[in-house]
């Protein structure tokens, strides 16, 4: 059987007891109406940057979506509408997006991934999050058996999360439309560490290009670059920033960062929380360890399980709560293994 470490950036995970390559859209309905005709467990695996599977594998039907293709449907007045296949991989995209005259995706620039794994995590970066450029998202319905397209409304979209992710299973993203701005000015900057690498105020517009540099440059100083030549493994951010009610963030130190969301709870930074509570840059714990660049990304350092991984994010997450009373959410997908 084929090891799933092959397909994930953190290059863990057992065997499946069986995969396939969905090359269009087309075969991976097929794909997902034969596994569940079946009665077959499925795992969608799109680029595998965002997800970690137990050492014991997944005993069911793994599909890897492979699908490409755009389409490109300029109008002056609406920008730019483009469909684009859930199997691409994102940053390529926001590259092309770019060359071709296009803004808006500038910040998310460097994220790894599929543009089918973008909505259900609604990826965000440098102050911006995928669903402001969202139209629709194209699905296959497994409890219907058809298809179904969300226009952004429906998609429910908050940070890090949507109705894809709060309905594990339920939708098959098929492609993603996008509605971009054709200019040469990025959006407004609205994240400080951004500013300060472009040497601009908050609210300033920057070329796009520019922009996708600068932020390039910041992942790559955080190791958040999975491509990067002789790079540890990694799956980016392994913890979503925490959003706490007013009376918990109020019980923070001064200092910990702060900014308010317009249903009027506050995020904090998890990277802060890790490091004023112990956890420091390149901890290790047998082949797993916290990145020598940034807390929130763990590593493996070539010869890790997933259980060195997990046992590794949970050490760090109780210290946390032991200092702060905050439980530590994962942004990664959890295959067969959990923080709990």
């Amino acid at each position: 059987m084929e090891q799933l470490s092959s397909f994930t950036t953190l290059r863990v995970g057992g065997p499946a007891r069986k995969i396939v390559h969905a090359h269009s859209e087309a075969e991976l309905i097929e794909f997902v109406k034969a596994a569940d005709s079946a009665k077959e467990p499925i795992l969608i695996l799109g680029g595998g940057s965002n997800l970690l599977i137990s050492d014991a594998g997944f005993a069911g039907t793994v599909i890897r979506v492979e699908s490409k293709g755009n389409t490109l449907d300029y109008d002056a007045c609406s920008g730019g509408m483009i469909e684009v296949s859930a199997g691409e991989d994102w940053d390529k995209f926001v590259e092309i997006s770019i060359e071709k005259g296009f803004a808006d995706l500038e910040s998310l620039s460097g994220i790894p991934g599929t543009v089918g794994g973008a909505p259900i995590q609604n990826i965000g970066a440098y102050g911006h999050e995928v669903s402001e450029t969202i139209a629709r998202v194209k699905t296959y319905d497994r409890s219907k058996g058809e298809v179904k397209t969300f226009t952004n409304t429906e998609c429910k979209f908050s940070y890090r999360n949507s109705i894809f992710k709060e309905q594990p299973g339920k939708y098959v993203i098929l492609s993603v439309t996008f509605q971009l701005r054709k200019g040469a000015q990025s959006l407004p900057i609205t994240y400080a560490e951004l500013a300060k690498q472009l040497s601009v105020n908050i609210g300033d517009r920057v070329e796009v290009i520019k922009v996708r540099e600068a932020v390039l440059k910041l992942r790559a100083s955080k190791g958040m670059l999975i491509n990067l030549e002789n790079e540890i493994n990694s799956a980016g951010s392994f913890f979503v920033n925490p959003i706490l009610s007013k009376s918990v963030a109020e019980k923070l130190p001064a200092d910990a960062p702060r900014w308010p969301q317009s249903d009027g709870k506050i995020k904090t930074s998890a990277a802060w929380l890790m490091e004023h509570s112990g956890v420091v840059k390149g901890e290790k714990l047998a082949g797993a360890q916290i990145s020598n660049k940034h807390v929130l990304a763990l590593t493996n350092s070539g010869d890790a399980t997933a259980e060195d991984i997990i046992e590794l994010a949970k050490r760090a997450r109780k210290k946390v709560y032991e200092k702060f009373g905050i439980k530590l959410e994962a942004e990664v997908q959890l295959v067969g293994v959990n923080l709990d």
